[in-house]
């Protein structure tokens, strides 16, 4: 199973949550470090890198000797990634999806795709034997997406039964690609208006995806807040409230996971698994 920990904003304990849960279930679950723009996952982790892979995007380059300024390409564009400034094509690679549309209308045989690199892929093995898996965007790039793909897509070292995926805050596209094709979402929020508003955008692009999800609740001062009474109402299942401990923050800071602090979670985090299966 593929289970996306995820969340409407940032610095909810999602990333702490999803270490727990690799620790929680070390032997029978991996874990992939999708929030490539900033991966952590692997500063709360003892880990040897084991491998590293180059992540690419296919990119266009016109031929000026070969190209007539149709204008063929810009016309195919659905991205305003080509344009024709003066006698010569422009090429926006920011913009560029690399669906190759370009190369494949042109007349004259003037476009060409080249590989450029816009990520890594970087697998190690945790000192309890998990596996680790981190994306990372190279500066300067925006195709986050990609490399979230590539990540989803890379080979286990070995076969485990739960795939656990570390996802970007918010709920723009490199959300979606970390939770799609996932059979099962954890929602972290936070018992603040802040917390519940970007839940709410969070939950109506899980609902539109029709993927399955729970809300974890995270650093609560009461087990009744304003989350339970908006879950509540609206039927969703909360399966699990972390409360807010001073404990929890300075282990975090130094490194620490939650069962350093909460060991007897373990069998809770355990659960939270099971619980997902059909």
């Amino acid at each position: 199973m593929k289970i996306a920990i995820a969340s409407g904003k940032g610095g909810t304990g999602k990333t702490s949550l999803a270490v727990a849960l690799l620790h929680a279930n070390a032997e029978r679950a991996r874990l992939l470090d999708c929030d490539v723009e900033e991966p952590n996952c692997h500063l709360f982790l003892s880990h040897t890198v084991i491998g590293h892979k180059a992540v690419e995007l296919l990119i266009p380059q016109v031929n000026p000797n070969l190209c007539k300024l149709c204008g063929k390409c810009v016309e195919a564009c659905q991205f305003n990634a080509i344009a024709i400034a003066g006698n010569q094509v422009m090429i926006f690679n920011e913009l560029c999806h690399s669906c190759g549309g370009c190369a494949r209308i042109c007349p004259h045989g003037a476009i060409q795709e080249f590989p450029v690199k816009i990520g890594e892929l970087s697998q190690s093995r945790c000192k309890n034997e998990a596996e680790l898996l981190t994306g990372t965007l190279e500066i300067g790039h925006a195709s986050a997406p990609a490399v979230i793909k590539a990540a989803k897509k890379a080979l286990p070292l070995q076969d485990v039964p739960f795939t656990l995926i570390d996802s970007p805050p918010g709920t723009a596209c490199t959300f979606v690609a970390a939770v799609e094709d996932s059979d099962f979402v954890f929602l972290v929020t936070e018992a603040t208006p802040f917390g519940l508003n970007d839940l709410k955008l969070a939950v109506e692009a899980l609902l539109n995806m029709e993927l399955p999800f729970a809300i974890i609740v995270n650093r609560i001062q009461s087990e009744t807040n304003l989350i339970t009474d908006y879950a509540n109402q609206q039927g969703f299942p909360i399966w699990l409230q972390i409360p807010e401990d001073r404990h929890i923050a300075e282990t975090y800071a130094r490194g620490g996971n939650l069962l350093d602090v909460k060991p007897e979670l373990k069998k809770v985090l355990r659960e939270l698994l099971d619980r997902c299966q059909p």
